[in-house]
């Protein structure tokens, strides 16, 4: 999957598998150095979204890959992260979306809780963990003027942030089957074992 030819070719930082809810369904969604993210849809090989948010994607993850698309969470070079609410495409302007300033550096990587899709942490470029929850709206979608479906973006809040290294925390994991048991790694060649409590609380 590349560009047309004649358009100019970016830089793929990351990308991320979702919408796998039965056995033909399957998009991948990829993040750019200059911002764009393209959703591909993979049974029809066509590009059903794009955005740009303005600085470098590094890292993508839906909330679940096996699910209709519910949330994908992007995160910047410049300290940002960006949650798109993927139940309703409006024709022209796509997916409703909440962003928050999470770091005071570069987002490397969001990774969502696999028993709860609305928690997710995010690592930073200064070596620190922030933890997050995500609230939905009282409604996710509404009419806009035209009679045409639009989403409603909920609102994020900081749960928990830890600083355990001098340096960007590039890479972190889940447990799938101990809930807050997560392992990350940073560039002082050091890997890290976590445990988060009290998660069945938030």
């Amino acid at each position: 999957m590349e560009p047309v030819e004649g358009e100019s070719k970016r830089d793929c930082w990351t990308v991320a598998f979702g919408n796998a809810y039965n056995q033909e369904e399957r998009v991948v969604c990829a993040g750019y150095d200059n911002g764009d993210i393209k959703l591909f849809d993979l049974k029809t090989m066509s590009l059903r979204w794009e955005t740009n948010i303005k600085n470098g994607v590094c890292s993508l993850e839906f909330d679940r890959k096996d699910i209709n698309m519910n949330k994908l969470v992007a995160t910047s070079l410049e300290g940002k992260f960006h949650v798109f609410d993927m139940r309703t495409q409006h024709p022209t302007k796509g997916f409703a979306c909440v962003s928050e300033k999470a770091h005071k550096s570069t987002v490397w990587q969001v990774r969502h809780l696999p028993q709860n899709r609305d928690i997710f942490v995010t690592s930073g470029g200064a070596g620190s963990l922030h933890l997050w929850k995500y609230e939905y709206p009282a409604q996710r979608s509404k009419k806009d003027s035209e009679g045409a479906d639009m989403g409603v973006a909920g609102s994020v809040s900081l749960l928990q942030n830890v600083t355990l290294s001098t340096q960007p925390i590039s890479s972190l994991d889940w447990s799938p089957d101990k809930k807050g048991l997560c392992v990350c790694t940073a560039f002082d060649q050091t890997l890290r074992v976590l445990i988060v409590t009290k998660l069945n609380k938030v």
